[in-house]
């Protein structure tokens, strides 16, 4: 009896052997999915910021450059067969830390580069909502993380991602905008201002 006792104590920490190689599949699993993630990160950034400082000041440049990376991005994961959504946060986190590299404004680029990704998704007949998610947050975490405004850079990248889902349609402005709305506190209102005005907001 005490033997049962001791085994139904420890349920909750141990579990058996195929638990435990799917439990260390996982970790290894999630441990190279983060360091892929980083190396997306890295790779994109030195590239923006490469780009960037060949092409100098010239007006539209950052904007060719910011689509041309995104258009890359998206075509390597048709090759692949799989990962836009999973690789659009690395990607845009990495525009993003490779525009600061230059001390260009990278606000300005924000919006293109989710509009962008939001746009390709579409075009592949990928997961459109779950790209302008993981793209929205890449933004925030690269803000974050370079010191930038965080708030500000997260409404202009909702703003890019809701433009390019109105571009697509109605039913994709709902589905991105309900995604969306989780990703930010405030997301709601910084939405609902950046959504066309509907006929009964115009009295």
């Amino acid at each position: 009896m005490e033997n049962e006792q001791t085994t139904k104590g420890k349920i909750g920490d141990e579990i058996g052997s195929a638990g435990t190689a799917v439990k260390d599949g996982l970790v290894g699993a999630l441990k190279g999915l983060n360091e892929i993630e980083a190396e997306i990160a890295a790779l994109v950034r030195q590239t923006v910021s490469h780009a960037l400082k060949t092409a100098g000041n010239a007006a539209n440049e950052g904007i060719v450059i910011t689509r041309d990376v995104v258009k890359g991005a998206i075509q390597a994961t048709e090759e692949v067969g799989s990962g836009l959504v999973l690789s659009a946060k690395s990607v845009s986190k990495g525009v993003v830390m490779g525009i600061n590299d230059v001390g260009k404004d990278t606000l300005s680029l924000v919006k293109q580069t989710v509009k962008a990704s939001v746009q390709g998704a579409a075009e592949v007949g990928a997961d459109m909502a779950g790209v302008a998610r993981r793209s929205v947050e890449g933004v925030i975490e690269a803000t974050k993380e370079t010191g930038g405004n965080a708030e500000e850079a997260a409404k202009v990248a909702i703003t890019g991602a809701v433009e390019a889902a109105g571009e697509i349609g109605k039913t994709a402005v709902s589905t991105v905008k309900e995604v969306l709305v989780d990703v930010v506190v405030g997301a709601k209102e910084i939405i609902s201002t950046a959504l066309p005005k509907s006929s009964k907001d115009g009295k």
